[in-house]
C-alpha cells in the first residue's frame, strides 16, 4: 500500500537485492552458464516445466528448494519419467541405483548451497552424487536457487555452507553431529557428518549444460 511503497527502508533493500541479482546473473554468463531470474517460486515451476519435454528423463538431487516451489506438484501429468531417489520408503540399495541412473538421464534438478557475486557455485556433500551430477553425465543440468544463497565471494560461500546451511542440513536430517547440539561446525569426524565433499564451480565445465534458475525469494539453507 501506500506506505509500503514510500518506505525508505524497504526501497532501498529493494535496489541493492536488484543490483545484486544482475551483477550474479552477468557474472554467471560471464562464467560460461545460462542464468535466468524468476520472481517467484510459481514463476520457477513454469520455468522449469517450459524448458522440459514430455517424455524426458528428469532426475533429482537433494533439494528444499524443489520442495518448497511445490515442484514435485508441478511436475505431476507432465509425461516424465521422474527419477527420485529420495521418496518415503526406499531402500539404501533401491536409493544407489536410482541415484547412478540420475547420471544418464536428460535432465538434472538440484539447488546449490552458495552462488557468489563472481559467478561462482560452492557445495558440500556428504555422497557425493548431487556434487557430481552437477556438472557430469545429465544432458541438462538446471540449478534452483533462493536469492537468499547469494554471497560476495568464494570465501563468503565458504563461510555461509559450513556455518549455516551445513548445520541447518545436519539437523534437518536428525544426524548425530556436534553441529545439530552447538549451530556451529567443527569440523567432526562424526560417521554421520554430511560435509564430506566440497566442490567448486568457478566456470561451465566442458562439454556440459547448466542452466542457473534464480528465484526472488529465500528459499532452502
Amino acid at each position: 500500500m501506500k506506505g509500503q511503497k514510500d518506505d525508505p527502508i524497504r526501497s532501498a533493500y529493494q535496489f541493492f537485492q536488484t543490483k545484486q541479482i544482475e551483477r550474479t546473473r552477468k557474472a554467471l554468463e560471464r562464467n560460461g552458464f545460462e542464468a535466468l531470474f524468476v520472481p517467484d517460486a510459481k514463476s520457477a515451476v513454469k520455468a522449469i516445466l517450459d524448458m522440459i519435454p514430455g517424455g524426458a528423463t528428469v532426475g533429482i538431487g537433494g533439494s528444499m528448494t524443489l520442495n518448497q516451489i511445490n515442484f514435485f506438484e508441478g511436475i505431476k501429468g507432465h509425461g516424465v519419467n521422474l527419477i527420485n531417489p529420495f521418496v518415503k520408503g526406499i531402500t539404501p540399495e533401491g536409493r544407489d541405483e536410482l541415484t547412478r541412473k540420475i547420471f544418464s538421464c536428460d535432465y538434472f534438478l538440484c539447488s546449490t548451497n552458495a552462488i557468489t557475486e563472481e559467478g561462482q557455485l560452492y557445495n558440500v556433500d556428504a555422497t557425493g552424487n548431487r556434487v557430481a551430477a552437477m556438472f557430469f553425465g545429465p544432458k541438462k543440468i538446471i540449478v534452483v536457487s533462493g536469492i537468499n544463497k547469494i554471497v560476495k565471494d568464494m570465501d563468503q560461500a565458504r563461510k555461509r555452507v559450513w556455518n549455516l546451511a551445513a548445520p541447518m542440513n545436519a539437523k534437518r536430517l536428525a544426524r548425530k553431529t556436534p553441529c545439530t547440539e552447538t549451530g556451529v561446525c567443527s569440523d567432526c569426524n562424526s560417521p554421520e557428518r554430511i560435509c564430506n565433499i566440497s566442490v567448486e564451480i568457478v566456470k561451465k565445465p566442458t562439454r556440459s549444460n547448466i542452466l542457473i534458475l534464480l528465484v526472488g525469494e529465500r528459499l532452502g539453507f
